[in-house]
């Protein structure tokens, strides 16, 4: 009887180191995935991080498009759950280099400054028309020998990118979302938040860049995304002054 009183009042206390142990993985497990996320957006406890997005046509004061207020929302939400700061800077206020702080950088090179210049020097390789008339070239993007027309609402790209200018593992890095209508940069964020832990675990929290197709966004808005390819190696190399060109558009 004395045995049978003894085993019953150990199955508390085996539940609760059980219990306590299953708490104790999940929590190590936990920080390990969080660890790898803050390595791979550059955002360590308590770090500083810029939002950098274009001006809307309001005038001077900040005026950000509905699209980019939302892709705003889905950064911050990153940010935030690496325990770091994020401060939302407007393209033609940012002085500063690379590797100080990570940088998100929304918006397309006609429109935003701080992209153009990134483009000029880390993305050579890429050209986007801007011919203000309308042409089925309007808003192309040209990656090596490939050119990719834009057809709103229909079929639309956008570069996702995370570039570290090649400063070594201590840098910061810079994350560019450039896309021909302000809807692909939503749509590009969103692809990050939802795949950063494979893009951490496949670039080993290197550079790379990735050439998006958004696709009906007239229907299904940022949600219908796919990847069309790693360009990384095209974007990285200066484009000759002649190239034969192949274009793509939909069906």
């Amino acid at each position: 009887m004395t045995d049978d009183v003894l085993l019953i009042a150990a199955w508390p206390a085996a539940a609760a180191v059980g219990a306590l142990l299953g708490w104790a993985a999940r929590t190590q497990l936990w920080r390990r995935k969080l660890r790898r996320k803050q390595a791979f957006l550059g955002l360590p406890d308590h770090a500083e991080s810029l939002l950098v997005v274009s001006r809307g046509p309001g005038g001077p004061e900040l005026s950000v498009p509905q699209p980019d207020m939302f892709a705003l929302i889905e950064l911050s939400a990153l940010v935030k759950d690496c325990g770091a700061h994020a401060q939302i800077v407007p393209h033609d206020a940012v002085q500063q280099g690379f590797g100080e702080r990570t940088e998100f950088c929304l918006g397309n090179p006609t429109v935003n400054r701080r992209m153009a210049a990134h483009m000029a020097g880390l993305l050579p390789g890429v050209r986007v028309n801007a011919d203000p008339e309308p042409g089925p070239d309007r808003g192309a993007f040209q990656i090596g020998s490939e050119r990719y027309r834009l057809e709103p609402g229909r079929t639309e790209y956008v570069l996702l990118a995370r570039l570290t200018a090649g400063q070594g593992d201590t840098a910061r890095p810079v994350f560019l979302f450039c896309g021909q209508r302000a809807i692909t940069n939503q749509a590009a964020t969103r692809y990050l938040a939802r795949h950063h832990e494979r893009l951490a675990r496949k670039h080993r929290g290197g550079s790379f860049v990735l050439l998006l197709k958004v696709v009906n966004s007239q229907a299904y808005g940022p949600d219908v995304v796919e990847l069309v390819a790693d360009v990384t190696g095209a974007a990285q190399e200066p484009v000759p002054a002649v190239v034969p060109r192949t274009s793509h558009r939909a069906p």
